[in-house]
């Protein structure tokens, strides 16, 4: 850190009075060294970052900092207020201020001494002789981790390790004991100039978890052992709020006599908890004030999900909190909960894990790209059918309303809103590709996603090119980060090297490779839709229909609902593209329609938990949301996802014998008004549902009675006495 605080970057009688001059004040010391090229601009950067979230910290800290354009190298600037800065701390105000700047593609060796930094102002004896320090270079010293000489001839650090030395002199002599964390980490050393403090602070108790998981922790097994708590920490910047979270949690574990192993989600990635310490641990706590990526691996435990600035604050309530849901046996949802498309998790999706088969990778990504694609799917095809709908379906030959809008006429809002919905149509493929990249390579996979998403448009490429860009586009970046970087360009390969040659790359195999070969692929596939008639039409949307009802929302569900919106994501699309988005949506409806329709004809083959989610079943099957029939499917798969495939497929087969169309990618009865041929369309619909329900009153009448089922009253409430158990396939 010897570079990033000098004397000259000190102010021990900072006189401003708000947390602005404070900032301004520091910031010109960073401008007359060069570090800031653009005050003003800088200054506006520390605001938006200060505008999301207060950084005043409890013990009179304020650490306003940010990632910036106009900081050329790492800087840290130190200021102290006699009278107090309010930087929106609970405790008041901040006398000790850390001006952190980083430029917007800092490298990870001085995110991890910036991360170093933040861990250690959870120190009170590190804090406390920065308030006693009177000389400029002896504070910059103490920051930087080194030790200048005191009055007797001993060094501040000396000074501050004296009152911890003290402290653990009766305790066990071995740093290696049953500590999480080495006593350096707990001492008063600011951090080593390599940055390796902060690494320690996470290797060390995460080494502890992992022994304990494996039997070999000091404290024993079984009910013996300390509870264990991982946690995730992370905040919109990433520098200092994430690490001193992560400390302050550390620290009331040791107190409290509890392990905890913490992942911190900062600027320089993040280093995923062995799956072993987190299948050990007995609770979970999320700090955050960003989504915390791959939530899902710490399912089923008892969890505390807050703000980062609560854990730095009081950190030992959560673990409290935490330790109280365990013993209530309170746990998140898993998996199995029928939260599928991401929902109750982090959209940032994960490129897989190292015991993952490719096939496996391969569809993470895929889905991760669709996942983000189908809002704009909803948006911009909603808007378009209401635009048909209230201008006539002549609305798309209507010129641009920049040029011809009369707001008094039907027909320039049929047009403005068919021209929204265009506009949102035309990053369809955009968006794709690009989180498909974003889904293999992170942030850098975006920019040649994009790009190559946006070529594929002007090649006519389709989707199918959308789909091929966005994995060249990842796995360039990912072939990027393989080669070793010079540690001077490692500034600038986040924001200059990485987008310049990957969209470079992609560019040049989309437009001169392999960009025809997919155009000439993606016309004959359409051209094969218009060319569908007859039996091969109705045996494609029971096909489809199938597909729609084999896992309720999963990725077989997306696979045929993507195959739909393709066909109708232009703005001319044709009969069949609409024939096939009407099946795949009828389809779609039949199983939670199905199931709220048995519970409601035969409700003693149902639980009361069953009986319940068949009313909220209506109104879900309804809108067109499949997942309705989830918690009947986990009950009960051998009888409902076969009931619910025939349906879906008699309903999709009629929908095309019908020949009924559907401009609008989403809605259920709710855009019945656009569809071609209604009454049959709903006549589809329901033959289906009542197949579907017809097989599940039938299989499960077939199956042994189920204790407490028999004993529902007419109105399908059960017994007092009745005993509830959930139905098990036979």
């Amino acid at each position: 850190m010897s570079d990033m605080i000098t004397a000259d970057l000190v102010d021990l009688d900072l006189s401003a009075d708000t947390k602005e001059a404070a900032a301004r004040a520091l910031a010109e010391r960073m401008v007359a060294l060069g570090r800031v090229t653009d005050l003003e601009g800088f200054l506006a950067d520390v605001a938006a970052r200060e505008a999301q979230m207060p950084t005043g910290l409890d013990g009179g800290i304020g650490i306003p900092h940010c990632r910036s354009e106009h900081v050329t190298e790492p800087t840290l600037a130190f200021g102290r207020s006699a009278a107090g800065i309010d930087f929106g701390a609970a405790d008041g105000p901040a006398d000790l201020i850390f001006l952190i700047a980083a430029p917007a593609g800092a490298d990870d060796a001085h995110l991890t001494i910036l991360s170093s930094l933040a861990r250690q102002l959870m120190n009170a004896e590190f804090t406390d002789a920065l308030r006693s320090v009177d000389d400029a270079s002896a504070a910059a010293a103490l920051i930087r981790g080194e030790e200048p000489p005191t009055a007797d001839g001993s060094t501040a650090a000396d000074a501050a390790k004296a009152p911890a030395a003290a402290g653990s002199s009766s305790a066990s002599g071995s740093e290696s004991g049953s500590e999480p964390a080495s006593g350096s980490e707990s001492g008063s050393e600011p951090a080593s100039g390599s940055g390796s403090g902060s690494a320690d602070s996470v290797t060390a108790p995460a080494a502890a978890s992992a022994g304990a998981a494996t039997g070999t922790d000091d404290a024993g097994t079984g009910a013996d052992r300390p509870f264990r708590i991982v946690a995730v920490t992370s905040c919109p910047t990433g520098i200092a709020h994430t690490y001193m979270a992560a400390e302050s949690l550390e620290n009331a574990g040791r107190e409290a006599g509890v392990e905890v192993v913490v992942e911190t989600q900062g600027s320089a990635g993040f280093t995923r908890l062995d799956p072993a310490v987190i299948a050990a641990a007995d609770g979970v706590i999320f700090a955050h004030d960003v989504p915390v990526r791959e939530k899902d691996r710490f399912a089923g435990k008892p969890t505390v999900d807050t703000g980062v600035k609560a854990a730095i604050n009081r950190a030992a309530d959560l673990i409290t909190e935490v330790r109280g849901k365990a013993e209530r046996g309170e746990v998140t949802a898993t998996d199995g909960s029928g939260a599928t498309d991401g929902s109750g998790t982090s959209p940032v999706e994960r490129a897989g894990g190292p015991g993952e088969g490719y096939g496996t990778k391969l569809r993470t990504w895929l889905m991760s790209g669709v996942s983000y694609m189908v809002p704009f799917v909803a948006a911009g095809g909603l808007l378009i059918a209401l635009g048909f709908a209230i201008g006539g379906y002549e609305i798309n030959e209507a010129p641009s309303v920049m040029d011809h809008f009369v707001w008094t006429q039907a027909a320039s809002w049929g047009a403005l809103l068919f021209q929204i919905g265009g506009v949102a149509f035309g990053f369809l493929v955009p968006v794709l590709a690009g989180y498909i990249a974003y889904g293999m390579a992170d942030r850098p996979g975006l920019v040649p996603g994009f790009v190559g998403g946006a070529i594929s448009l002007t090649i006519s490429a389709g989707f199918l090119g959308g789909l091929a860009a966005g994995l060249i586009a990842g796995g360039v970046v990912l072939a990027i980060q393989k080669v070793r970087i010079p540690a001077a360009l490692r500034g600038i390969m986040p924001v200059v090297v990485i987008p310049l040659i990957s969209s470079a790359v992609v560019g040049f195999l989309m437009f001169v490779v392999i960009g025809k070969p997919i155009a000439s692929a993606q016309k004959a596939m359409t051209d094969w839709l218009n060319g569908l008639t007859g039996a091969n039409a109705i045996l494609l949307g029971a096909l489809l229909g199938l597909m729609m009802c084999f896992d309720l929302g999963g990725p077989v569900n997306k696979v045929a609902y993507t195959f739909a919106t393709a066909g109708i994501a232009v703005a001319n699309p044709s009969d069949s593209a609409m024939k096939i988005m009407a099946a795949v949506m009828a389809a779609g409806m039949v199983p939670p329609l199905a199931m709220a329709l048995a519970t409601t004809v035969r409700g003693k083959l149902f639980n009361r938990t069953e009986r319940e989610n068949g009313k909220a079943a209506w109104v879900l099957g309804a809108s067109f949301i499949s997942e309705g029939a989830i918690p009947f499917a986990a009950a009960d798969p051998l009888r409902v996802i076969p009931a619910s495939m025939v349906g879906g497929a008699v309903t999709g087969a009629l929908s095309m014998s019908f020949g009924a169309t559907l401009r609008a990618p989403h809605g259920g009865i709710f855009v019945v008004p656009l569809i071609g041929n209604p009454f049959l369309y709903l006549v589809a619909i329901a033959a289906g549902v009542c197949v579907t329900a017809a097989l599940v009153i039938v299989l499960k009448g077939l199956r042994k009675p189920v204790t407490g089922a028999d004993t529902a009253g007419p109105d399908g409430t059960p017994a007092p006495s009745a005993r509830e158990e959930q139905p098990v396939a036979a």
